[in-house]
C-alpha cells in the first residue's frame, strides 16, 4: 500500500545515490521461471532491467527459478535466453554466458539454500514444521467455513528440542518456516515511494509462517529469491507490481540474514486492450509468436516502451541503444497501462524503413531473398527476380507504401511482384483475342516515351493509348494484366507496372509477345 508523499522524486533522487555509488555498482536480474514461453510483460521487465543497468553502466544478469520443479518445461531455459538475444537484451552473466555468481540456474545452487537456511536455524528465526498435508488442508476447509484468513497456525513454531529431533528420529516429513511478524515499519518503492504493509490484507500476513525450503529440499520462490539476490550482489530489484505484495516477507528475511537489501522497484502491470491481465496461456501475446510473424525485436521493444512511460520523449523508431539513453526510472508512471495492438505495424514499418536506409540495408534484402524463396519456391521461374537490384526497387516500394513486415510481400494481391504469368495464360486470351500481339507492340512503343515510370504518367500514356486506337479501357486492361500477371487479382495495371519497374515491365511484354510469335510460327 502507497502512502502519501509530497515529493516522491525528492526521495528517488536519494535512494537512487545511494543504489548507485561507487561502492555499490548497478547489478540488475531478470529471473523468469521455466515454465513455458515469455510473454510480453516478461519481455517488459527484461527491457526496463536492461535498460536501467546500461543506462548506469551497470551489469544485467539472467537467472532462472526453477525451484518449482512439478511446472518445469523442457527447452524452456534455452528458448528464454534465445528470445533475449533475438530481441538483442544479452545478459552480462547467464547460465549459457557464465559469470562469477553462478551457477545461474537455482535448482544447482541448493547447497548455498541449505547452508543459508541452517544459518536462520541457529539464529531462530526459523523453524521446521512436521505438520502433515491433511492437517493443513483440515485448516484450511475450517478457516473458508468461519469466513476467516486461511493462514498457518504456526503450531510447530514453539515445539520443543525433544519433540523436534523425535520427529527427525522417526523420518517424519517436514519443511522449514520462516517466522514472521507483520512489519510496522515502511519502506521506499522507487516507483510508488513510501510503502507499508496492510496486515489486515497483506500476503504474509493471511499466511502466518511461511514456508522456505520445502520437503522435496527445494526452496520456495521467496527464500532463493532473497539468497541469490544477495550472493549474486543485485542493487536493485525492477519486478512486476503483482509481487509488491511479498516485499514484506524478503525484507524480514534480509533483516534476519543481518544483510542490506536492494532497492526495490516495482513496475506498473501491462493490461490487455480489454483491462484483463496477461496471461501465458493467451498465444497472441508470446513473444515467439511476434519473433514467428516477422516483428523486428526493436519495433516490439519499442511497443513496450509505449505503456508505462519512463523515458525522456517520445520513443517512435528509437533503436535500443537510443532508448538506453532515454530511460529513466524516474519517470516510469504509477498506473497499469494497456496495450495498443494498433501501434505495432506503423512501428514496425518504421523500424524496416530505419534499417533499410542505413547499415542493415543488404540484411533486409537478404532476408526478403530468403522469405520469397521460401514461401514460392519452383514457382520463381526467372533469377532476375531475386538479384539484389530488384529486390531493393521492391522493398523500397513496399515499405513506403504497402507492408509493416517482410513477410507481407508474399500476399496473394502483390503475388504477381514474384511470380510471371505462365504461358498458357498469354496463349489462352490470343485465342479469343487476335489482336493481343498488335495492342502490346504499342504498348512497349508508348511506355518507352515515359520519361518517369510512375503510376500517374503510366495511366496518362494508356489513357491516350486507348483513344488513339479506339480501344475500350477494359479491353486494355484485359489484355495487359494476362502478359504482367499469372493471378486475376492485384492493384491497377498502371501500378503494376510502376511497382515492377520498367525493366521488369518490358520483360514481361517481350515474353509475351515471344510467345504470341511462337505460337503463330506453329500452326
Amino acid at each position: 500500500m502507497a502512502l502519501p508523499m509530497r515529493n516522491v522524486r525528492f526521495i528517488f533522487q536519494i535512494c537512487r545515490r545511494y543504489g548507485v555509488s561507487s561502492a555499490n555498482a548497478v547489478r540488475v536480474r531478470f529471473a523468469p521461471s521455466p515454465t513455458g514461453m515469455m510473454h510480453l510483460g516478461g519481455l517488459r521487465t527484461a527491457l526496463f532491467n536492461y535498460l536501467f543497468a546500461k543506462s548506469n553502466n551497470g551489469s544485467f544478469l539472467l537467472r532462472i527459478e526453477d525451484t518449482d520443479l512439478t511446472r518445469k518445461v523442457p527447452g524452456a531455459v534455452e528458448k528464454l535466453e534465445d528470445i533475449l538475444d533475438w530481441a538483442g537484451l544479452t545478459p552480462d552473466e547467464s547460465p549459457n554466458k557464465g559469470g562469477q555468481y553462478g551457477p545461474y540456474i537455482q535448482s544447482e545452487r541448493l547447497s548455498l539454500y541449505h547452508d543459508n537456511v541452517n544459518t536462520l536455524l541457529e539464529s531462530g528465526h526459523c523453524y521446521r514444521c512436521f505438520c502433515t498435508e491433511k492437517r493443513l488442508s483440515l485448516m484450511k476447509k475450517d478457516a473458508i467455513a468461519r469466513q476467516e484468513n486461511r493462514k498457518y497456525d504456526n503450531r510447530c513454531r514453539n515445539m520443543t528440542e525433544q519433540e523436534m529431533e523425535e520427529k527427525i528420529a522417526q523420518k517424519v516429513p517436514y519443511v522449514i518456516r520462516f517466522k514472521y511478524e507483520p512489519m510496522r515499519e515502511p519502506w521506499t518503492d522507487l516507483v510508488y515511494g513510501l510503502m507499508v504493509e496492510n496486515v489486515d490484507s497483506e500476503e504474509s500476513y493471511r499466511e502466518g509462517d511461511f514456508v522456505v525450503i520445502k520437503s522435496d529440499g527445494y526452496p520456495t520462490y521467496h527464500f532463493a529469491n532473497v539468497v541469490d539476490d544477495h550472493h549474486m550482489r543485485i542493487s536493485h530489484v525492477l519486478r512486476g507490481a503483482e509481487w509488491s505484495i511479498s516485499t514484506p516477507k524478503h525484507l524480514q528475511m534480509y533483516k534476519a540474514f543481518g544483510w542490506e537489501p536492494p532497492l526495490y522497484a516495482h513496475l506498473p502491470l501491462i493490461l490487455n486492450q480489454d483491462g484483463t491481465k496477461l496471461s501465458k496461456r493467451q498465444g497472441d501475446i508470446h513473444v515467439e509468436h511476434f519473433k514467428d510473424q516477422g516483428l523486428e525485436p526493436d519495433a516490439l521493444l519499442n511497443y513496450l516502451t509505449t505503456v508505462n512511460k519512463g523515458f525522456k520523449g517520445p520513443t517512435d523508431g528509437k533503436t535500443l541503444k537510443e532508448l538506453v539513453a532515454m530511460f529513466s526510472l524516474e519517470l516510469v508512471n504509477r498506473h497499469s497501462s494497456r496495450l495498443q495492438p494498433e501501434k505495432l505495424p506503423p512501428l514496425n514499418r518504421l523500424h524496416l524503413q530505419r534499417q533499410f536506409s542505413g547499415q542493415q540495408r543488404q540484411n533486409i534484402v537478404d532476408r526478403t531473398r530468403d522469405i520469397i524463396e521460401s514461401y514460392f519456391k519452383h514457382r520463381l521461374t526467372d533469377k532476375h527476380i531475386l538479384t539484389d537490384h530488384y529486390l531493393e526497387s521492391i522493398i523500397n516500394w513496399a515499405i513506403a507504401h504497402r507492408i509493416s513486415r517482410l513477410e507481407e510481400l508474399t500476399e496473394s494481391m502483390i503475388e504477381f511482384i514474384w511470380v510471371r504469368p505462365s504461358k498458357d495464360k498469354i496463349l489462352t486470351l490470343a485465342k479469343k483475342d487476335t489482336s493481343c500481339e498488335k495492342v502490346i507492340n504499342g504498348v512497349k512503343s508508348c511506355l518507352d516515351a515515359v520519361e518517369t515510370f510512375t503510376d500517374e504518367a503510366i495511366k496518362n500514356v494508356l489513357k491516350n493509348f486507348c483513344k488513339s486506337q479506339n480501344l475500350k479501357t477494359v479491353h486494355l486492361m484485359k489484355i495487359l494484366r494476362s502478359a504482367l500477371s499469372e493471378s486475376e487479382e492485384g492493384p491497377h495495371v498502371s501500378e503494376m507496372m510502376e511497382i515492377l519497374g520498367r525493366q521488369e515491365t518490358n520483360k514481361r511484354l517481350d515474353m509475351a509477345l515471344e510467345v504470341l510469335k511462337t505460337s503463330k510460327q506453329s500452326r
